[in-house]
């Protein structure tokens, strides 16, 4: 069976490899705080089906409980260690599996294996107060091997940590008119192909959400990234393909068999 990915909008996808699919930081709402949805309708309630989920760091738009109880019950959700701790909302989602996992853990589901990966990337649930949870990635070993990045910078042994992989999710933009630091924009998104050599690549954590009345404020940052990683790539790695997608949009990438 071809491995496809979905790209729903921000960070949100889904990875159907081996029948399982495995959704990535599910945010499905229309407005989020002082964000609004500006491209893309929201996912459609099929979205939330999944047979795994996995939540790269505790941000409110990497880590939305209103989407997660949205989740069927039953469902296992991957969180960092000490999320529960950090967000207490969490708690609350008790027809959910909740399993917190470090870098280096692996999780059976199906005949797919899922391994936590770092990141580079302040994992508070808020802009200040203690670090109690590492920002993670996740790698989809099954027919392909896919990376989720979450959110990251690039970092020292960024290849090693992840290993070979077929496709790379990977952030190149945010949601407001300046990227703080532990992000990839377009180009050092371009860099970290480089690194990791995947065959495949999807960008994504960009063009869906900006503040409420910014709107003329560094318009380029919302609209530009994914246009702007195309050809960052085809520079300095051109023998990926990059498969920029449309919200909701699908793609099935070749993978080494």
């Amino acid at each position: 069976m071809p491995v496809e990915i979905t790209w729903w909008g921000h960070a949100t996808c889904t990875v159907e490899d081996s029948g399982i699919r495995v959704l990535t930081d599910p945010l499905f709402a229309r407005r989020l705080a002082h964000l609004r949805r500006r491209r893309g309708a929201p996912p459609p309630a099929g979205a939330a089906h999944a047979d795994l989920v996995v939540v790269s760091h505790l941000h409110a738009d990497h880590l939305h409980v209103p989407s997660l109880a949205r989740l069927a019950p039953g469902t296992r959700v991957l969180v960092p260690r000490g999320a529960v701790r950090s967000v207490p909302a969490l708690r609350r989602l008790r027809t959910l599996k909740i399993v917190e996992v470090d870098a280096g853990a692996r999780v059976e589901v199906g005949d797919l294996v899922v391994e936590a990966v770092p990141a580079e990337h302040d994992g508070r649930r808020l802009p200040v107060g203690p670090h109690r949870a590492p920002a993670l990635g996740y790698v989809v070993n099954g027919e392909a091997r896919t990376y989720f990045a979450g959110d990251t910078g690039l970092f020292e042994g960024m290849a090693e940590a992840v290993g070979e992989v077929d496709v790379a999710l990977l952030p190149v933009g945010g949601w407001g008119p300046y990227l703080g630091p532990h992000h990839l924009d377009p180009a050092r998104a371009a860099e970290a192909l480089t690194r990791i050599s995947p065959r495949s690549a999807v960008p994504v954590h960009y063009g869906t959400y900006w503040p409420i009345g910014m709107d003329a404020v560094r318009p380029h940052e919302f609209h530009t990234p994914g246009d702007e990683f195309v050809r960052q790539a085809a520079l300095r790695a051109p023998g990926v393909a990059v498969h920029r997608l449309a919200h909701g949009e699908s793609v099935r990438p070749e993978v080494a068999r």
